[in-house]
């Protein structure tokens, strides 16, 4: 592994990270990662950095088995532990008992129900006593609209930093391809956005990055709750 930054893109990550140490004031910081493209180029980046990260994942139960695979990889290649995010197995079971296995495809209030007690509460859970919440949101083309470097989730109490905002994805693939990083063979199957495995498919010619999000649904704007506010809209971008 590269352990120093020397070039261009890599010297400019450096220092956006050490952005996030500083507005973290000797608070904690954590990294939450869902193991795409995105998110294992900043876990490289951080590792090279040294920046004193938490890095936690949201183990939603309904994960691609390639997600899995990667998550011992990642583990073994950067020595670091990375700790699941569970949702809680009573409210998993009274859901499931109440409107079936597969309910979010029913209606979307079950969807957004369903990725409330998978994604939503574990992330609360993770971010509880934290300083700076460490993303890697992108604002390129396709990605599902601007993000701001730095925001107050009020919300949720963190300033949410996203290191990659102005990235496009060929810059995160060549980014990734000269540090060797370890990237989910997904992606060279047609999933650029990988969520859990019933509602994520490949994207066909054309479509947008997130197109294969929740697919079966109508209109543009299809979130799971992780990046939008209690009024419903993304907190992506805003005022420092």
């Amino acid at each position: 592994m590269a352990t120093v930054l020397d070039t261009r893109s890599d010297a400019e990550l450096a220092a956006r990270l050490r952005d996030v140490g500083t507005r973290a004031a000797g608070g904690r910081v954590v990294f939450t990662t869902s193991f795409g493209l995105e998110d294992q180029a900043l876990l490289h980046a951080v590792v090279a950095s040294g920046l004193d990260t938490e890095v936690v994942t949201l183990d939603t139960g309904r994960l691609f088995p390639e997600t899995y695979s990667l998550w011992a990889e990642t583990e073994r290649r950067y020595g670091v532990r990375i700790r699941p995010y569970y949702p809680d197995a009573e409210e998993i079971g009274t859901f499931v008992a109440r409107h079936g296995i597969n309910a979010f495809r029913d209606a979307k209030e079950l969807r957004l129900a369903c990725c409330g007690i998978r994604k939503v509460e574990p992330l609360r859970r993770a971010l509880a006593g934290v300083s700076v919440w460490l993303t890697g949101l992108r604002g390129g083309r396709g990605s599902g609209g601007a993000v701001d470097p730095m925001i107050r989730d009020e919300e949720r109490g963190v300033w949410k930093a996203a290191p990659l905002h102005d990235w496009e994805r060929e810059e995160v693939a060549d980014y990734c391809a000269r540090h060797d990083v370890p990237v989910s063979p997904l992606h060279a199957r047609g999933f650029p956005s990988i969520g859990c495995e019933p509602c994520t498919r490949a994207v066909l010619p054309g479509e947008p990055e997130r197109a294969g999000r929740w697919w079966w649904e109508d209109g543009a704007s299809r979130e799971c709750g992780l990046h939008v506010g209690p009024d419903g809209r993304l907190v992506r971008a805003g005022a420092r």
